[in-house]
């Protein structure tokens, strides 16, 4: 047990397939008959999708995760064991949810106390908080030392995209995971099952501020967020092609929402191919859509973007609801309820669905467009099937 401060409970997440599976009954009956209308309707709702598509294999489902889920120990407790379950097949993540995912590899642990007392006290004691959650500030101090070590590494100096840069690391995070006995976090189980990982910040949270400091020691880093643009755009091209259908669950709102929503957009408007957009959309969140913000904006406000597909809006549900109590619900519903399926590996394929998008976009109207910088006579190509 390392660095782990003051009093409280510990945390030490176990993955939920732990004690859901098969025969837990409890949950599904739970969701099935007790959650029946207002938000407790639309995660049973949620569940009910997910369960849906999730026993089929020709859905592709994104994931998309905002606020700091990863300190709570959802990395491990969650995430690792819907990747290994072969449901989730990309993700979107905030930097800061990949930073503190790696503290769980390095045996780091962090107490759960409230109330937790005067923060100006915390300061001086050298403990963090996030929110309920404290953990010693050489939590951070040794994690940035391990993430700045790695990309000291000549396999780092390369130009990458940043499921590249995960994909890399996750190979040494999983290495010290097994070292220390530690359980799968989101990055080990990602690489392991080949699920890609976007940041489309990468740069707001500690991995960037490391690479800052890389930077002025003469090693800059060469991210490559603009090739991601196109990577996870050709992602959701394919996600649609030969009849397959796209999904997204969305935690939270923010940047990764958008980014994973973004791509229809892309498709349509910028590359001028067609579309209509993803099949499913599924939202967890606490924010309103009156604040004109993006992180409450509705599906059906997604549609007159091309983000979601039309067709299925009927099948496009919001649930009001903190994050931290859904999540765990919809997982044992999903472990109680449906079979593990084959992984798509996504991140193996990447680079083809890459070189999909852009012959699709470099056929011959679209060349001569961009050669004449001409852009009068486009109109975004949506199916109207």
């Amino acid at each position: 047990m390392k660095h782990c401060r003051g009093s409280g409970t510990v945390i030490d997440p176990l993955p939920i397939n732990d004690y859901i599976g098969p025969d837990s009954k409890d949950i599904a009956t739970l969701v099935d008959k007790g959650l029946v209308c207002y938000n407790g309707g639309r995660l049973r709702e949620i569940c009910w999708l997910l369960r849906d598509i999730l026993s089929r294999d020709d859905v592709v489902l994104g994931l998309s995760i905002s606020g700091a889920l990863t300190p709570a120990g959802f990395g491990v407790s969650i995430f690792a064991p819907l990747i290994e379950a072969g449901w989730i097949d990309y993700m979107v993540s905030t930097g800061a949810n990949i930073y503190h995912d790696i503290h769980y590899a390095l045996d780091f642990k962090f107490n759960v106390k409230y109330p937790w007392g005067k923060d100006d006290e915390l300061r001086e004691k050298g403990i963090v908080r996030i929110y309920d959650i404290l953990f010693d500030n050489k939590v951070l101090f040794d994690t940035d030392k391990y993430c700045l070590d790695l990309m000291k590494k000549p396999e780092f100096r390369k130009k990458m995209g940043t499921s590249e840069l995960h994909y890399r690391l996750a190979k040494y995070v999983d290495e010290t995971a097994k070292k220390n006995s530690a359980r799968p976090c989101m990055l080990t189980a990602a690489r392991k099952y080949d699920v890609p990982i976007y940041a489309p910040a990468p740069c707001d949270g500690t991995l960037g501020l490391n690479a800052g400091a890389l930077e002025m020691s003469g090693l800059p880093v060469q991210w490559d967020s603009v090739h991601d643009i196109n990577e996870i755009t050709g992602l959701a091209y394919w996600a649609r092609q030969e009849g397959r259908k796209s999904a997204v669950l969305v935690l939270g709102g923010g940047v990764p929402k958008n980014y994973i929503l973004q791509t229809g957009p892309q498709i349509q408007e910028i590359l001028h191919l067609e579309d209509d957009g993803h099949d499913y959309f599924m939202q967890l969140t606490d924010a309103r859509q009156d604040t004109g913000g993006l992180s409450g904006a509705t599906p059906s406000e997604a549609v007159t973007w091309g983000k979601v597909n039309p067709e299925t809006i009927s099948r496009n549900i919001v649930c009001h609801a903190d994050v931290t109590i859904a999540l765990p619900i919809i997982a044992a519903y999903l472990f109680a309820t449906v079979k593990p399926r084959k992984p798509k590996r996504l991140y193996q394929k990447r680079e083809e669905c890459y070189d999909a998008l852009k012959k699709a976009f470099l056929g011959k109207k679209n060349r001569i467009i961009m050669e004449n910088h001409d852009y009068k006579n486009l109109e975004p190509r949506i199916s109207t099937n």
